[in-house]
C-alpha cells in the first residue's frame, strides 16, 4: 500500500439537527462535538456535507454553521473533508474557498445532477472546478444520486490536474473497482477511496488507500481495526470485520431507500448518545414500529460486542 497524504478511514458524517423552532431546523453544534470526539478517539477522519450528511437538502446557513463548528473542533493531526457539490459552479467554488479559509483540508464534489452530461462535459466541468477552488479536490462518483457514472478514462485524465487528489467511488461495480485501483496504484499524487461499504476490506487488501463507510458514524472503531488489519496484510481479520460491517449496515439499510436509511442511521446514533433523529425535508422519520425494529436488531448485535 502506497504511503500517501490522504488515506485511512474517512466517515461521511451525518448532519445532526435540533428540534424545529418556528418550523425551522438548525445545526446541533453540541452533537457535532460529540461525533468528532468519537471519530478522534478511534482515529478516523470526518467528511461533512456529503450524501450521508443530507447536503443536497441543507440550506446554506446550516452548511456554513457546520463548516464553522467542524473547523473549530478540528485538532492537530485531523484531516477534514467537506462536500461542495452544487448544480451551480459559482456556489461550489465559493463554498470551496470558504472551506479552505476555515481549515478544511480537502473538498469533495460530485457532478451537477440535472442535465445528462457527456464524458467531455464531465471532464471540462471538473477541470474548471479544480482550476478555481484553490486547493485539493476529490472527485466523488455516486450514480445512485447523480444518475451518471464518471468514466474511468475521464478520471484518469483528471487525475493529473495538480489540484485533483483522488477519487471517492460509490459505484457498485466490481470490474470498475479493480480498474480504479490500478489507476491509483504507484501514484503518490492520487488516491482511491472506496465508498462501497461491502467492498471495504477487498479494496484495501488490493491496494486501495482508504474507505468512506457511513456505518462509521456509529461504529468507527470497527473500521479503524479493519483498516489496520488490511494495512498489515491480515486478510482473515479484515474479512471477518467486513462480515460484521455487512451485518451492521443491513440493520439500517436493509429494505430501505437511501433517504430512509439515513433516518435509521440517526436512530442508532441517538441510541449511542451522539445526536437526535431530526431530518431535513424532504426526508422524514418512519413509524415508531420501524424505529423499534431497527433498535432491537442493533441491540442484538451490540450485545455480542461486535460494534467495539
Amino acid at each position: 500500500m502506497q504511503q500517501k497524504k490522504y488515506k485511512g478511514v474517512v466517515v461521511p458524517a451525518v448532519t445532526p439537527l435540533t428540534s424545529p423552532t418556528a418550523n425551522r431546523l438548525s445545526l446541533d453544534a453540541e452533537a457535532v462535538e460529540r461525533m468528532f470526539a468519537n471519530f478522534r478517539e478511534h482515529q478516523v477522519m470526518p467528511f461533512i456535507l456529503g450524501t450521508t450528511g443530507e447536503a443536497a437538502s441543507l440550506p446554506q446557513s446550516i452548511k456554513q454553521d457546520y463548516l464553522k463548528v467542524a473547523a473549530r473542533v478540528k485538532r492537530s493531526g485531523d484531516v477534514l473533508y467537506a462536500g461542495i457539490s452544487s448544480n451551480i459552479m459559482e456556489e461550489s467554488v465559493l463554498f470551496a474557498q470558504q472551506s479552505f479559509d476555515a481549515g478544511v483540508d480537502v473538498v469533495v464534489a460530485t457532478l451537477p445532477n440535472y442535465y445528462p452530461l457527456t464524458p467531455d462535459q464531465m471532464k471540462t466541468y471538473f477541470e474548471r472546478l479544480a482550476d478555481r477552488v484553490g486547493g485539493p479536490l476529490m472527485i466523488y462518483n455516486i450514480p445512485p444520486t447523480v444518475h451518471m457514472s464518471i468514466p474511468l478514462e475521464v478520471v484518469e485524465v483528471l487525475s493529473h490536474h495538480p489540484n485533483i487528489v483522488g477519487l471517492k467511488d460509490s459505484e457498485r461495480n466490481e470490474e470498475r473497482l479493480q480498474a480504479a485501483l490500478q489507476l491509483s496504484a504507484n501514484r503518490a499524487d492520487f488516491v482511491y477511496f472506496a465508498g462501497w461499504a461491502a467492498q471495504s476490506a477487498a479494496s484495501l487488501l488490493k491496494g486501495g488507500d482508504g474507505i468512506i463507510p457511513s456505518t462509521g458514524n456509529v461504529a468507527p472503531g470497527l473500521y479503524s481495526e479493519l483498516y489496520k488489519a488490511a494495512l498489515g496484510g491480515n486478510e482473515t481479520k479484515a474479512n471477518a470485520l467486513q462480515k460484521t460491517s455487512d451485518v451492521l449496515g443491513n440493520i439500517y439499510q436493509g429494505g430501505k431507500t437511501l433517504g430512509e436509511s439515513l433516518w435509521a442511521l440517526k436512530v442508532l446514533m441517538k441510541k449511542e448518545g451522539l445526536c437526535d433523529t431530526y431530518m431535513m425535508p424532504p426526508l422524514h422519520p418512519l413509524s415508531s414500529e420501524e424505529e423499534q425494529k431497527v433498535l432491537t436488531a442493533w441491540e442484538a448485535v451490540v450485545s455480542t460486542g461486535a460494534t467495539k
